[in-house]
């Protein structure tokens, strides 16, 4: 399934995506926020090999520009879906990043009926934080020590949530 959103277009995860999307995940201002994604990792996302996650890659301008994905938990009473992405440096900045949010988060709640989605970037991750607010996504609060840094540092999460009813 192809997803659209204004200016780009979300592919699932295709092998043929993945030296491309290797590259742009050696960008230190993708490894900074990813750790390391190597061409095997992002090979067994694109063969299927992480069941629990669906993995699109991003396009913009005909060429691929980054990576968004979600999972979804199904537990009744818990019902959310949750969502990640990366984009390459040259493409930041332009508001394709909250385009693609915005793709992904109309996917989860009108075809898959998700009412609340969350992400959860980095909380001194000032420009992913401004990207996911366009979108409607509001602060819930501060996960303390939350994620592993690459320079294997615990650092602070910042949790946000969006209803169906608040996407923009």
């Amino acid at each position: 399934m192809e997803l659209r959103g204004e200016r780009v277009v979300l592919r699932p995860l295709a092998e043929a995506d993945v030296p491309r999307l290797a590259e742009i995940a050696t960008e230190p201002e993708v490894v900074r926020w990813w750790g390391e994604q190597s061409a095997e990792d992002l090979g067994k996302k694109a063969r299927g090999e992480e069941p629990d996650e669906t993995f699109f890659t991003i396009f913009a301008e005909g060429e691929p520009a980054g990576l968004i994905q979600y999972y979804e938990e199904n537990e009744r009473d818990f019902r959310h879906a949750g969502i990640d992405v990366f984009l390459s440096a040259v493409f930041q900045g332009r508001g394709l990043g909250a385009d693609a949010v915005r793709a992904v988060a109309r996917h989860l709640i009108e075809d898959r009926r998700h009412h609340r989605l969350t992400i959860d970037p980095a909380a001194d991750n000032a420009y992913a934080i401004r990207c996911y607010e366009k979108v409607g996504f509001r602060r819930v609060g501060v996960m303390r020590e939350y994620w592993r840094a690459p320079d294997g540092v615990w650092r602070d999460g910042l949790l946000l949530d969006l209803l169906a009813k608040e996407l923009t």
